[in-house]
């Protein structure tokens, strides 16, 4: 990020200079820019050379740099939901996907209310747009544009779903449609998840993908919608997520004296959510690592809306800076038999050889990936 610091600085307007005859596609939301981001760009490149952030640098400085850095025709960017109305000011994208609002950090997106009110007007005049209608900020915001492509992908938290972005009335939720008393409502979707298959109204494909999980679908079912209404053959586009098994680090898995560590990044109440769904249907062993530094967010008070129940019926090992707060909010869970460990390492040995799933949050995330690496 730094070069992009040093421009940005040196010329302003330089994102707008460098996307000048290229065609730019957004992905933006609180969880799963960074896979969608990579299954967009792995479906585009079944036709043509891509650019594309893929480190998850999404801020102003990481756009930047990935301008720069290439030249391709096409470009495809994870963007920060914070930086979104700088984005479209200086990238003019064709098309925009937009995937779920949710708190992160408490000292960066707490309110969903003002980050909807703030992408709604930057939205106007944008030609396109490839929204998640299980979202009332979403549906909210994506109305703004002159086209939308609706996915439903369905929901596993709407703590943040109950009020209306548009009036402040209560979101009324019934199986999977929601409305409220104002007018908005959830609309008609034009793709949707059944079962494991992404389908619309010409089309029904299985998504066999390598990632885990139900939240790995929907990021792939919003890329498949995107990368269609690009031209993109679906069936090379499911073919070319089939390819991807690990996103900046996440899901990789370790080889660490016998035990094969597979890494889970969760960095707010929803992804925590979405990771302990992804392992519920698994008894290995769990190692959870937990941080309050920095990007992660100092106050870990949100860690109480995580429903840790997810985490039952398998060994767990506490590991992180703020292993205490981790350790009593598992206590207060009801769950038991719990250890703590000074490191990774350290904690994986104390599992039989075999599979362990390890879920931590962003530098704990990071350290993990480097101490794996370093001790393979």
């Amino acid at each position: 990020m730094i070069g992009g610091r040093v421009m940005l600085a040196v010329a302003p307007d330089s994102a707008r200079v460098l996307v000048e005859g290229r065609d730019v596609v957004l992905v933006t939301g609180t969880n799963g820019k960074t896979t969608t981001t990579a299954y967009v760009t792995a479906a585009l490149r079944t036709r043509a050379i891509v650019d594309t952030n893929h480190t998850g640098a999404n801020t102003p400085a990481g756009l930047v740099s990935t301008l720069a850095s290439g030249s391709a025709s096409r470009v495809v960017l994870e963007c920060d939901e914070a930086w979104l109305p700088w984005a479209l000011s200086q990238t003019a994208p064709r098309t925009i996907v937009f995937l779920n609002v949710s708190r992160d950090q408490l000292h960066r997106h707490h309110e969903v209310a003002a980050l909807a009110s703030l992408w709604r007007p930057a939205l106007a005049g944008v030609d396109h747009v490839v929204a998640n209608v299980d979202d009332p900020a979403v549906v909210f915001a994506a109305l703004a544009a002159r086209r939308q492509t609706w996915v439903a992908a369905g929901t596993g938290w709407t703590q943040d779903a109950l009020v209306c972005p548009r009036c402040g009335d209560e979101c009324r939720w019934s199986d999977e449609a929601w409305a409220c008393r104002c007018g908005l409502h959830r609309p008609s979707p034009h793709w949707w998840l059944e079962g494991g298959c992404a389908v619309s109204a010409t089309t029904r494909l299985h998504l066999d993908l390598a990632l885990p999980g139900r939240a790995n679908r929907v990021n792939a079912a919003m890329a498949l919608a995107t990368t269609a209404a690009l031209g993109t053959s679906p069936h090379e586009a499911v073919a070319a997520m089939r390819d991807i098994g690990s996103v900046a680090g996440r899901y990789h898995v370790f080889e660490h004296k016998g035990r094969r560590a597979r890494l889970f990044l969760a960095k707010n109440p929803a992804g925590w959510a979405e990771a302990l769904d992804m392992i519920d249907e698994s008894t290995a062993p769990l190692v959870l690592a937990f941080n309050a530094e920095g990007v992660d967010g100092r106050d870990p008070s949100w860690l109480y809306d995580v429903p840790f129940s997810h985490a039952a019926r398998r060994e767990i090992v506490v590991i992180g800076h703020r292993a205490v707060d981790m350790l009593v909010r598992l206590e207060m869970e009801g769950l038991t038999g719990l250890r703590r460990a000074p490191d990774l390492t350290t904690a994986l040995e104390l599992f039989p050889r075999g599979e362990v799933n390890v879920v931590a949050n962003y530098t704990a995330f990071e350290r993990a990936r480097h101490e794996l690496g370093r001790a393979c």
